[in-house]
């Protein structure tokens, strides 16, 4: 499976013209992020439904805290019925930075994530459903029925261990946020346990890097690009990741700590070329396809996000040449 992430940070007329070509390139699927801080998602995503013809299309990734499971099922069931069966549930525990924004960085966690995709597969299914847990619900449920139903995929976006085995054991798919095989390969293994306790009925799961790509014929133009996700990444990133890579927990902090407080540009000047090789598949057409290869090793697909290139048009079509064949 071959994705890409569109991040509603621009016009979302443009955007949807670069979800067309993304089509037209080949890729299988466009997910768009979900940060209060850019453009509404769902706007895009229903935009782009009517634009295309064969892309799944889905939050990359929505969080349960933010919009009540119910309603957030619903607003997923509705892009089903819009693109005529091809949405695809991203669901994860949110970026930390943003969440602290909106008060809500304490409620991150694997059981709310867990029931809120669990909570909408029965309402997709046509149940109603009472609900006492991370969240309550008496007797919702939906006035219609999704194209796909009970069928609509969910992909989970996480990057913790326990999340990771979750995922496999009840999820369609992993977004793993990574770059870089040594991530993968740690992921593999977390999935495969996860795997063991996984039901026969539930079919086959993808375990997907989720990858920061920015590609561009000239190199330099290309990683330096790459500094905004590098920084929402490296500013999120949890201890043992940063020392996986050996990245300075104090560093990685101070971005994370600029991001929450909107000092962007601040942030992304302390970006280190280290957590640009750590973070990002940055470089030309052929670095990326050589660090895409050696992903490929360990996932079974690949969504190349944020922030594609300094030439997002251009990007769109390089990457999708970059990758051709290895997914």
């Amino acid at each position: 499976m071959l994705g890409i992430e569109l991040t509603p940070e621009h016009d979302l007329h443009r955007l949807v013209d670069l979800g067309v070509r993304a089509e037209d390139a080949g890729y299988d699927a466009v997910y768009s992020t979900c940060h209060y801080n850019n453009r509404d998602p769902w706007a895009f995503l229903s935009q782009l439904a009517t634009a295309t013809d064969s892309v799944r299309l889905g939050p990359g990734v929505a969080n349960p805290y933010e919009t009540h499971p119910v309603t957030l099922a619903s607003r997923v069931a509705t892009l089903d019925e819009l693109s005529e069966g091809r949405a695809v549930f991203g669901l994860g525990p949110g970026d930390p930075s943003t969440l602290r924004n909106l008060g809500l960085e304490e409620e991150r966690g694997l059981r709310s994530v867990l029931e809120a995709f669990k909570t909408a597969q029965r309402l997709w299914a046509g149940e109603r459903v009472d609900h006492e847990g991370t969240f309550d619900a008496a007797g919702a449920g939906l006035n219609y029925e999704p194209p796909q139903g009970a069928s609509i995929p969910v992909h989970v976006g996480g990057e913790g261990p326990h999340m990771c085995r979750m995922a496999a054991k009840h999820a369609d798919g992993l977004l793993y946020n990574g770059s870089h095989p040594k991530d993968l390969a740690w992921a593999r293994e977390q999935v495969d346990d996860g795997l063991a306790d996984r039901p026969d009925h539930r079919g086959d799961f993808d375990l997907v890097a989720y990858a920061a790509v920015s590609v561009a014929e000239d190199e330099a133009a290309a990683r330096e690009a790459a500094r905004p996700p590098v920084a929402f990444i490296a500013g999120g990133a949890a201890p043992p990741v940063l020392k996986r890579h050996g990245i300075d927990p104090t560093a990685a902090g101070e971005i994370g700590d600029r991001v929450s407080a909107g000092e962007f540009s601040a942030a992304f000047e302390r970006v280190t070329p280290e957590m640009i090789d750590a973070f990002c598949m940055a470089g030309t057409p052929e670095t990326v396809r050589e660090r895409a290869a050696a992903v490929a090793e360990h996932a079974d697909g690949l969504v190349v996000g944020s922030p594609l290139g300094p030439d997002l048009e251009r990007a769109v079509d390089l990457a999708a040449e970059a990758v051709d064949g290895l997914f």
